[in-house]
């Protein structure tokens, strides 16, 4: 989508959400609407619906609880320069490695922690060797519902409308869905032993800390409109 929206990284960067309750709210007031309005004009794609609700958190090597055992922590980042910039400013020592070295990097040593979805955390058996969850909660997935606006346009007022209906039902369902497995994962995974959440305590200190990149990072993709009104809802 960022080949025909410079905003459109911005629906799944760091640090956007304060919890889930107030993403659900931002994807309720159609926020990002003017993103989704760029990429129906220049990719002829509507943004019909949102999905997603997997919660990121760190999962590490040894417990961390708040700033100060964060301060340094050797984690892995995604390649998109605004995961490093977040990172940096908490006090981490974030580095770009690819998805599949995680595990190895890791057991060597070469960093300490990774961020995932539960379902990452499962899948890749990142638990083995960070078997501690930082509950930092520091992005929410967000999952757009695609629609060709070609064929939409050769519908029926009827259908038209139909879609449009099914698309906000379909993204309501779907966060609803993804929220709930992924509290249930990491309940089974906890229970079976194999890690262990721990409580983050500076969550809102670390989003204070990461605000002002946010905000230079907006502005720079013309996102800054959208990052204001996502601050102001409550």
């Amino acid at each position: 989508m960022s080949t025909f929206s410079k905003a459109a990284p911005f629906i799944d960067a760091p640090f956007l959400f304060r919890d889930l309750d107030h993403w659900n709210k931002v994807l309720d007031a159609d926020l990002l609407k003017p993103i989704a309005d760029e990429i129906a004009q220049k990719a002829d794609v509507m943004l019909i619906g949102y999905a997603g609700g997997g919660v990121r958190n760190i999962f590490v090597n040894r417990p961390v609880r708040n700033l100060a055992e964060m301060k340094g922590l050797k984690v892995r980042v995604q390649g998109a320069p605004i995961w490093s910039r977040t990172f940096s400013a908490v006090g981490m020592s974030p580095t770009v490695i690819a998805y599949n070295e995680i595990y190895n990097a890791i057991q060597n040593g070469v960093i300490a922690a990774g961020e995932n979805e539960a379902a990452g955390v499962e899948q890749m058996k990142f638990y083995e060797v960070g078997p501690n969850l930082s509950m930092t909660e520091h992005a929410i997935t967000i999952r757009p519902i695609c629609f060709s606006a070609k064929t939409f346009k050769k519908l029926s007022p009827e259908l038209q409308a139909a879609i449009i209906k099914a698309g906000k039902e379909a993204g309501a369902y779907g966060r609803q869905v993804e929220s709930s497995e992924d509290s249930a994962k990491l309940d089974a995974l906890e229970k079976a032993g194999k890690l262990k959440r721990i409580a983050f305590t500076d969550r809102a200190e670390m989003k204070k800390l990461v605000d002002p990149v946010m905000a230079a990072y907006a502005k720079e993709i013309g996102a800054d409109a959208i990052f204001n009104q996502i601050n102001t809802i409550k």
